[in-house]
């Protein structure tokens, strides 16, 4: 009788411990799941998906203490995305102003040497031969134009950790400020010179003698 119930005992022991097991195999496996989702910090509880979502409310990027509250708080970060990106955009073309703007200068320099020892400009007409001159940069030059591809590097990296949220609305405002950094830094402008030319009274054209923009040398 006895070594009966040492045996019910044992058997009840042994469930026991097989139902404890099994509800914290499920907490686990409950947890596990709802981290793949969004991470639930407390109070600081962010939603966090690397498929593509619409989360504005809870929604996290780049870090934990940018959490979004309310919907004001959501689209102001839009904005700030999308301004981001016309940033980028206003950085890249701030890189390749100032390139034109050195070998302007180093152009100018140049002609201005010319002129002075009576040898053609680098403004000669396309059927003479210049003399050849290389331009490099000074150490100065070169440091500006590494720090300003530093800040589009940098910038282009935020934007991309950013995208990797898959974040609809996020997407649109990096699109959004794409197109309008375009717009407004990325301009185009085209020199072309013009040829001027008389038309008669029956519409034939009437060729003559065209001064050239710039005079040939001699």
């Amino acid at each position: 009788m006895s070594s009966s119930m040492s045996m019910s005992m044992s058997s009840m022991a042994s469930m026991i411990v097989t139902a404890t097991s099994a509800a914290a195999s499920a907490t686990s496996s409950a947890a596990s799941s709802h981290d793949m989702g969004g991470m639930d910090m407390g109070d600081n509880a962010c939603k966090i998906n690397m498929l593509w979502n619409w989360y504005t409310i809870d929604a996290c990027f780049l870090s934990s203490s940018w959490p979004i509250r309310s919907n004001g708080m959501f689209a102001a970060s839009c904005i700030g995305i999308a301004l981001l990106v016309v940033a980028l955009e206003f950085c890249r073309r701030l890189g390749k102003e100032y390139d034109a703007l050195i070998v302007r200068q180093f152009k100018r320099n140049l002609n201005a040497r010319a002129a002075m020892v009576q040898i053609p400009s680098v403004d000669a007409c396309e059927g003479s031969e210049p003399p050849f001159a290389t331009f490099r940069a000074s150490p100065l030059q070169q440091l500006v134009r590494s720090a300003i591809h530093a800040v589009v590097f940098g910038l282009a990296y935020l934007v991309m950790l950013l995208a990797m949220y898959y974040n609809g609305f996020v997407l649109i405002s990096i699109v959004i400020g794409a197109g309008i950094g375009k717009f407004l830094c990325d301009w185009m402008i085209v020199k072309i010179p013009m040829f001027a030319q008389n038309h008669d009274t029956s519409g034939k054209n009437i060729d003559h003698q065209v001064e050239e923009p710039s005079v040939c040398c001699g």
